[in-house]
């Protein structure tokens, strides 16, 4: 076999079945970490016969292997060591990407690339959408993939939020929407099945929980009849490519909607407590850096979405904006007059929103002009850290990897006022204002707009409850560590004294799959489309 091994290819079994070798060097690098010694400072001590060091993909096939023949007790603390990327699972689950197949989209924004093997918007060379394109869009095969991958680094996968990437979502036919998330889940609970309906049952108690399940799409394509079909499917939250907030800009870039059209999308999710995530795009033609300043804060005024990824427009060889460019018409902002932008703006961003990206993962070699830079979340933190600010959005304050006294934790009450509800953010914070837990409690108000979905009358709406810190596998506890401390069961018991002094008579819950089981063991019941609770 080679040095170098492709861990998304070949799973742990098959590392200590063909490179014994190695793993028997592996196991002095483990023992040298366990008796204190730093990773890079332990594998460097044994250096391969061959010339090289071990990678740690290497590490944790013989953790693994040390366990499964009971030489070793499981070691949580060892395993985060060695584990690659661990900032993939620190925010409590484990996040799985597939792609959907080439389709046409109903957009004609002239800012997104076209690519005839790829879904509207999405690069071949992207790492998501290569991932995609090598497994031919296949959704079984991709999710297994993933799965594989992640557990051959180390990562925990019994809790897997599954991300669908490919353009507009609620275009593509309902038949192969269906075929393609009972695909899924088939991966995830390693046996075909003969329904969606017996998929999501099985994933109940499968080796592989679904705990959210993630679309993307455009805001005039939401309405009560898309809005049950989604849940029907089992989606938990929906990306919204909302660019802009300003009508004349949304005009020029040929974007298709309007903001009424936003608005009317985003409050109907809400409505149906979908967590909600907004694509936001600077630098799109016509705007300018000031004009982009006033349009953010348009993102707060009723919109208040959960989470944002911030998109800068990127100048593409192929897509419509070139033509543009090329003609003197649009010019991409620099650098350094980008990374301003956006640390202007970022310190405004609410305590109950998430920043999920700031760029998107597109390689350099495709950008024509301007920015490049695909880390320029380090540049806008670095340049916040210069100007003394900080920026408090839940992942600048997510508690992470650190250990946590719950006894120390105190429990807030944001409320603010979206459309059409009024919402609290329940969130247990740390004495040095770190994030453990939080829960979203929506209460409709009379403006919001009916769902026509029987779970939801005269309910109150739990739209998300998270706790924080590295992904711990289902039922296993660790000391200091925010999961499994019972934050969930305190944050749900207060969403209900709230609905309760509100005059609600019924709490529902928007469950994922694999998270029904959890919200049944306190006191929920199953509707057709929710888990209900009555107060």
């Amino acid at each position: 076999m080679p040095d170098e091994i492709d861990p998304s290819t070949i799973t742990w079994q098959e590392l200590r079945k063909y490179t014994p070798e190695k793993l028997a060097l592996a196991r002095l690098v483990l023992e040298q970490i366990r008796n204190g010694r730093k990773v890079t400072e332990a594998v460097q001590r044994y250096p391969m016969p061959e010339g090289g060091y071990l990678g740690k993909h290497v590490l944790v096939a013989a953790y693994k292997d040390l366990v499964e023949r009971g030489e070793w007790e499981p070691d949580e603390g060892l395993l985060r060591q060695i584990r690659m990327k661990p900032v993939r699972t620190l925010s409590g689950v484990t996040t799985v990407t597939v792609l959907t197949k080439p389709y046409p989209c109903p957009g004609k924004c002239i800012f997104c690339p076209t690519d005839v093997r790829m879904p509207k918007s999405y690069l071949p060379d992207e790492p998501g959408a290569r991932r995609g394109l090598e497994h031919n869009f296949d959704p079984y095969h991709q999710t297994k993939a993933r799965l594989t991958a992640l557990e051959a680094v180390g990562h925990p996968v019994d809790k897997i939020e599954l991300l669908i990437l490919g353009g507009t979502w609620s275009a593509y036919r309902r038949d192969y929407q269906e075929w393609f998330i009972q695909r899924c889940f088939d991966a995830m609970n390693g046996f075909d099945s003969s329904s969606l309906e017996d998929a999501q049952s099985a994933n109940e108690t499968a080796a592989h929980r679904n705990v959210g399940l993630v679309v993307e799409t455009r805001p005039d394509h939401l309405d009560a009849e898309e809005i049950a079909w989604l849940r029907r499917l089992g989606v938990t939250k929906v990306q919204v490519g909302v660019q802009s907030c300003d009508d004349e800009i949304l005009v020029l870039n040929q974007r298709g909607h309007t903001m009424k059209s936003t608005r009317n999308g985003v409050a109907l999710l809400r409505a149906a407590g979908f967590k909600i995530v907004l694509h936001w795009m600077p630098n799109l033609l016509g705007a300018t850096l000031d004009s982009d300043r006033t349009d953010f804060t348009r993102l707060w005024d009723g919109l208040c979405p959960d989470e944002i990824k911030i998109y800068p427009n990127q100048l593409l060889a192929n897509a419509e904006l070139y033509e543009y460019w090329l003609r003197g018409e649009f010019q991409p902002y620099k650098m350094e007059e980008l990374i301003e932008l956006i640390a202007d703006i970022k310190p405004t961003i609410p305590r109950y929103c998430r920043v999920n990206r700031i760029i998107r993962d597109i390689p350099s070699p495709n950008v024509v002009e301007g920015n490049k830079r695909t880390s320029l979340r380090q540049d806008v933190q670095e340049e916040l850290r210069r100007r003394g600010l900080h920026c408090e959005c839940i992942r600048c304050r997510e508690v992470r990897s650190k250990q946590i006294n719950i006894n120390t934790l105190s429990c807030d009450d944001l409320v603010y006022t979206a459309d059409g509800a009024q919402e609290h953010f329940l969130s247990y914070v740390t004495p040095d204002d770190r994030l453990a837990g939080f829960l979203r409690l929506s209460l409709p108000q009379p403006d919001a707009p009916p769902t026509e979905l029987k779970d939801l009358q005269a309910a109150a709406v739990i739209r998300e409850v998270h706790v924080y810190g590295q992904s711990l596998p289902v039922g296993m506890e660790e000391n200091g560590a925010a999961q499994h401390a019972g934050l969930g069961t305190s944050l749900l018991l207060q969403a209900e004294e709230i609905a309760r002094a509100h005059g609600y008579t019924r709490l529902a819950v928007i469950s994922a799959v694999g998270t029904r089981r959890y919200y049944l063991k306190r006191g929920f019941e199953m509707g057709e489309l929710y888990l209900v609770k009555t107060l």
